[in-house]
């Protein structure tokens, strides 16, 4: 089963935590998988358990300047240019990826602003790249996103078959989903769901489960000393998560997977 789905959620919320186990379970069951960190703090590499030299290794795209002049035809960071607005990305994926066990990782990385707008060369091509991943490309794609979805425009919206965002149990983090679940609205992204993290109490899973009734809610992930290990001791969270959370994971990547299936029945 080949899917589209984007996560997003308030900063440190665990989204890459989520997005790291979905890639690791799909990639185990045999899909080609395509995961992009399209969050200027990039941390999906590391959460994947990606070792410190693999990941010094990875130059984000938006930094990779010979080949944004290349695709655009226009000077990175010299403005008042003509650029292409349909640069050939067709191969970028292929090519530029990393992979670690089986999973081929894009790290997109911030693009620095010269002024007010993003009509930039190496905005450009993000957004061209994101549009042929999400529209062309048949491989299972997992898009960790930053809370404000800027790289993602209205048509690559549409063929996203799920937007997951992560909440954490206090209300700034609930007041960042109820904002990206109104930009995720207004750009045409067709489906969406809730998934709890970090619930450390019964309290914090009823709290979680109470704040996101009506919002596709499809359940929790507890606080686990093994996430902040993995994180600490740089590995896969996927090889050290003990039965109960790796059930708990399991469980919600089962329950995305029949999200997925029914979006793509509609």
């Amino acid at each position: 089963m080949s899917f589209k789905l984007a996560i997003s959620g308030k900063g440190g919320a665990g989204k890459s935590t989520l997005a790291a186990m979905i890639a690791h379970f799909a990639a185990a069951e045999g899909s080609r998988v395509l995961a992009v960190d399209a969050d200027p703090a990039a941390s999906l590499a590391a959460c994947l358990g990606m070792g410190e030299a693999e990941r010094q290794k990875i130059i984000p795209l938006a930094e990779r300047r010979a080949l944004i002049e290349e695709r655009t035809g226009a000077k990175v960071k010299q403005y008042g240019q003509i650029f292409k607005l349909n640069p050939d990305v067709s191969d970028i994926a292929e090519k530029e990826s990393a992979v670690f066990r089986g999973v081929h990782l894009l790290v997109l990385g911030a693009v620095e602003r010269g002024g007010s707008g993003c009509a930039c060369p190496e905005s450009t091509i993000l957004r061209a790249l994101l549009t042929d991943i999400v529209l062309y490309k048949d491989d299972c794609v997992i898009l960790d996103m930053e809370a404000g979805l800027e790289h993602l425009g209205r048509a690559t919206a549409q063929g996203v078959d799920l937007m997951l965002i992560v909440v954490e149990p206090g209300g700034r983090s609930l007041e960042t989903a109820a904002a990206i679940r109104t930009m995720a609205a207004q750009i045409g992204i067709p489906k969406t769901a809730t998934i709890g993290n970090k619930a450390a109490t019964p309290a914090d899973e009823a709290f979680l489960e109470r704040s996101c009734s009506g919002h596709n809610y499809l359940g929790a992930l507890p606080f686990d000393e093994t996430i902040r290990r993995a994180d600490r001791e740089n590995l896969p969270l996927v090889d050290i998560a003990g039965e109960a959370l790796r059930a708990r994971f399991r469980s919600l990547w089962g329950k995305i997977k029949t999200e997925c299936r029914m979006q793509k029945a509609e």
